[in-house]
């Protein structure tokens, strides 16, 4: 499939749920995660060949701009955005979306995520792009990717959607009904039992002459902002108004400063099988790479005895030896081994936090 669309991948965030591997100087989206790549390596490289890399922007931290320079030697230098503060996804979204309202408003635009693992590579990219097909034919809409439920999760948003509005290159494009926060269990359930629920990736298409129109609608002081951060751009004096005026921002999600306020006419979903998963957290990664529910999952010099239901990562040249474990996840790294229960991940974070102003700060 011949396509004519940008895509932007976002590539913030310091990722505490995979801690120690994940640190603020190196987050996890630029790590060695899966194989010899990092998972926003994959993010790019799923998406060629239909995308060429001239299409392809990435928004992250100032600081991470080197990394993902030397990571990504294909991607145009000035396609990679730092913003210059950490804002929330509000202002990310809108940054990136007001650059390319400038350069090509009706031009469909993708909007993904770079710490996601994609198994089915090749149905992606052409969701993508019969998504890219509609909005391109009705620049005033908005299209949901989401992943057909494989279980009723709990962790999750989900997408309510309704009949077939569309039907592109064999891909079904429903009407959108309503987006939900993690449900809890009986709803999750629900949901996944209905037919009519999808999880929510947070990835879509549409035009950034769309997106922008809804910034300037349902959040006005955010747009006058960046729309001068815009009217900078490609000219000597970007980086200084970026760095001035982007730490000013609301610091706001986009589910809270759009998502939730859009016209639910203007959206559509697609649900398909992509096999997604989210590597956001070591319980999440084991789920992405497992075979089968209770096997291991390990990376490095790792030997396993009676241990089921476990991930051991091991990023030294010491050996690494478990017996007789279960559900337990063991990361190693130089400065750093961690040991904790599969089901222990969320006080991961919490513990990070706790090292904040003290002698260990540095392992944060």
């Amino acid at each position: 499939l011949q396509k004519i669309m940008k895509a932007v991948i976002f590539a913030g965030g310091v990722g505490t749920r995979l801690w120690p591997l994940s640190r603020k100087k190196s987050p996890k989206q630029f790590e060695k995660i899966i194989g010899n790549k990092s998972t926003l390596q994959l993010a790019v490289e799923r998406l060629q060949p239909a995308f060429s890399t001239k299409d392809i922007y990435v928004c992250t931290g100032q600081n991470y701009v080197p990394i993902v320079q030397k990571q990504l030697v294909d991607v145009p230098p000035d396609h990679v955005i730092g913003e210059p503060e950490v804002r929330d996804v509000g202002p990310a979204v809108g940054l990136a979306t007001v650059l390319l309202a400038r350069e090509a408003p009706n031009e469909p635009f993708a909007i993904l995520w770079s710490d996601h693992l994609v198994k089915k590579a090749e149905l992606f990219r052409n969701i993508l792009v019969s998504s890219g097909e509609l909005v391109k034919n009705d620049p005033n809409k908005i299209v949901f990717v989401g992943q057909k439920p494989r279980f009723a999760s709990v962790n999750l948003g989900w997408i309510d959607f309704d009949k077939v509005l569309s039907r592109i290159n064999g891909f079904q494009f429903h009407a959108l009904v309503d987006f939900q926060y993690r449900p809890d269990e009986k709803k999750a359930k629900n949901n996944f039992l209905s037919g009519h629920h999808a999880w929510n990736l947070g990835y879509f298409v549409t035009t950034p002459g769309y997106l922008w129109k809804q910034y300037q609608r349902f959040a006005p002081n955010l747009a006058s902002g960046l729309q001068r951060i815009a009217d900078a751009w490609h000219t000597a004096k970007f980086t200084q108004t970026l760095e001035e005026i982007y730490p000013t921002l609301e610091m706001i999600s986009f589910d809270n400063a759009i998502l939730e306020k859009l016209d639910v006419g203007d959206g559509l979903v697609v649900s398909e099988n992509i096999e997604w998963g989210d590597v956001g957290a070591w319980e999440a990664l084991k789920e992405a790479l497992e075979e089968a529910d209770d096997k291991n999952v390990t990376l490095g010099k790792v030997t396993l005895r009676d241990t089921k239901d476990s991930l051991v990562y091991n990023y030294t040249k010491q050996m690494v030896v478990t017996i007789d474990a279960e559900e337990l996840l063991v990361i190693n790294t130089d400065d750093v081994v961690l040991v904790c229960k599969k089901t222990s991940v969320p006080k991961i974070k919490k513990f990070v936090e706790s090292l904040n102003g003290t002698e260990h700060e540095h392992l944060t």
